[in-house]
C-alpha cells in the first residue's frame, strides 16, 4: 500500500472516531440517550460501525488494488501479509484487503437493504394486524405463524435450486420477504397497546381516518421495538447471507462477499489462514457491534428505565 492509501486508512479511522464522538456528545442531552452511553457496548459499537461504513464508501481510495485483480495466479497466491499486501493474498493471487474492503460494500448493503424491507413489511402488518383486531388480526397472525414454522434457510434454498444464478436484487428481496415474521409480532404487540390510548382516540374523534390513524399517530409511538428489531436484524442478515454465500448459494463469485471470502479460503486453511481468518473476523466484529448497538437503543427507548435515568 502506498502513502496515499494509508492515508486514507487514517482518514477512515478519524471519520469513525468524529462520528462516535458526536453521537456521544448529542447523546448525552437526553435522558435515553444517556441510558444509551451507560451500555458498555454501545459506544465501541457505535465506533466500530462508523468505521467500517467508512471503508465501504471510501473503498476505492482504501484498497489498493481491484479486488478481482489476479496479479500471479501461481507465483502470487497465497502470500502472507506483507507491505505490498497487508492482509496477505489468497488463492487466486487477489489482494486480501482490496476484497475485504469491497467486501464491505456487499456485506453491509445486503443486511441493511434486507432488514429495511423486512421492517418496512413487518411493521405495516404488525400495525393493521393490532389496530383493526377480530378476524383481520386471525387471518395475518395465522399466516405469521405458518412464516415462523417455516425454515427460512428452506426457503432460500429452494428459491437457489429454482434460481441457478439470483441475482444481487434477488437475492436481498428473498431475504427480507423471509424475515419480516419477528418485526410483526412485536409490532402488533405495542399496537395493541397504544390503540386504546388518549390520543388516538382524539384523533378519531376530530375525523382521522384509520389509515391516518395507524400510520402518523399510532406507529411513530411504536417506534422503539421496531428500531431495536432492525439493528438486531442487520446482523443477522449479515450471518445468513455469510452463510449462503459460503455454501456457494449467495452472492456469485468473483464479487467479493465476505461469506465467498471464507469460503474461497477453506481449503487452504492449513498454509494460508489468512485468506479466511479476517473475513471472518470481519463479521463478528461488525455483528458484535451491532448487538451492542442494539442493546444501548433498548435500554435508551426502555420507558421503565425513565426514573432510573433522572
Amino acid at each position: 500500500m502506498n502513502a496515499w492509501k494509508w492515508l486514507a486508512l487514517a482518514g477512515a479511522l478519524a471519520a469513525a472516531l468524529l462520528v462516535a464522538g458526536a453521537v456521544r456528545r448529542r447523546a448525552l442531552g437526553t435522558a435515553a440517550g444517556r441510558r444509551f452511553l451507560r451500555h458498555p457496548a454501545s459506544t465501541p459499537g457505535v465506533f466500530v460501525l462508523a468505521f467500517f461504513v467508512t471503508l465501504a464508501l471510501a473503498a476505492p481510495l482504501v484498497a489498493p488494488y481491484d479486488p478481482d485483480w489476479m496479479p500471479g495466479i501461481v507465483e502470487l497466491q497465497n502470500r502472507p501479509p506483507s507491505g505490498l499486501h497487508p492482509l496477505g493474498t489468497d488463492v487466486y493471487s487477489r489482494d486480501v484487503w482490496s476484497r475485504l474492503v469491497y467486501g464491505a460494500r456487499i456485506s453491509l448493503g445486503i443486511g441493511a437493504l434486507a432488514m429495511l424491507v423486512a421492517v418496512t413489511l413487518g411493521a405495516a402488518v404488525g400495525a393493521v394486524a393490532g389496530y383493526f383486531r377480530r378476524w383481520v388480526d386471525a387471518a395475518l397472525m395465522r399466516f405469521v405463524d405458518v412464516g415462523l414454522a417455516l425454515p427460512r434457510i428452506f426457503v432460500l434454498l429452494m428459491v437457489v435450486a429454482l434460481w441457478e444464478h439470483v441475482p444481487l436484487a434477488v437475492l436481498v428481496l428473498v431475504i427480507g420477504f423471509t424475515s419480516w415474521f419477528g418485526t410483526s409480532r412485536l409490532v402488533r404487540a405495542e399496537v395493541l397497546s397504544l390503540r386504546e390510548r388518549e390520543f388516538v382516540a382524539a384523533a378519531r374523534a376530530l375525523g382521522a381516518g384509520p389509515r391516518r390513524v395507524v400510520f402518523r399517530h399510532v406507529l411513530p409511538n411504536a417506534a422503539a421495538p421496531i428500531i431495536v428489531s432492525a439493528a438486531l436484524g442487520i446482523g443477522n442478515v449479515m450471518l445468513l447471507e455469510a452463510g449462503l454465500s459460503f455454501l456457494g448459494l449467495g452472492v456469485p463469485s468473483p464479487a467479493p462477499s465476505w461469506g465467498s471470502m471464507i469460503f474461497d479460503g477453506t481449503e487452504k486453511m492449513a498454509v494460508a489462514p489468512w485468506t479466511s481468518v479476517f473475513p471472518g473476523l470481519a463479521i463478528a466484529v461488525v455483528v458484535m457491534a451491532l448487538n451492542g448497538i442494539a442493546d444501548g437503543l433498548r435500554d435508551a427507548l426502555d420507558p421503565r428505565r425513565e426514573g432510573g435515568a433522572a
